[in-house]
């Protein structure tokens, strides 16, 4: 199977893109929500594209919602916002994509994850450390941990 992105390449030009997601997790159990991507074989955060006009805060909660199949999710404080850059050989272009996480709650426990996650999994913050592949993943994970430790967030 092709690889969806390559390393950057200095002679393609670059586009920016900006996505929403969140850090969603369960009020009483206190769990990460994570989904397993399957063609990548990776698990993440829910994220997306945020839409021309649309807010990141609208953006985050419909993400959530379209991935997840989570009904009802509110969004608390934002984590943070990460930044990475990528080679998309099918469009011959570098991206360069910002997303800011936010944090979401939710009491829902069953996921209808969209077809192109094959599973779900809700972890404590130190197995979605372990599981998510990508650096970005984890500084929102640690980010959001260190909210929860601090009282700084609120499920309500």
């Amino acid at each position: 199977m092709p690889k969806a992105s390559e390393p950057y390449r200095p002679e393609a030009p670059i586009v920016p893109e900006l996505a929403s997601g969140a850090v969603v997790v369960h009020r009483a159990r206190g769990r990460i929500l994570l989904l397993h991507h399957a063609a990548e074989d990776r698990w993440c955060l829910p994220k997306g594209h945020v839409d021309p006009g649309e807010s990141l805060g609208t953006a985050a909660l419909r993400e959530v919602r379209e991935e997840t199949g989570l009904a009802n999710v509110t969004l608390d404080r934002e984590v943070g916002e990460v930044s990475y850059r990528f080679y998309l050989p099918g469009r011959r272009e570098n991206v360069h994509k910002t997303t800011v996480f936010y944090l979401a709650w939710t009491g829902e426990e069953s996921v209808h994850a969209e077809p192109i996650f094959d599973r779900f999994a809700w972890m404590d913050a130190e197995e979605a450390l372990r599981a998510v592949p990508y650096e970005t993943d984890r500084t929102m994970i640690v980010a959001t941990r260190a909210l929860l430790r601090e009282g700084r967030a609120t499920s309500d």
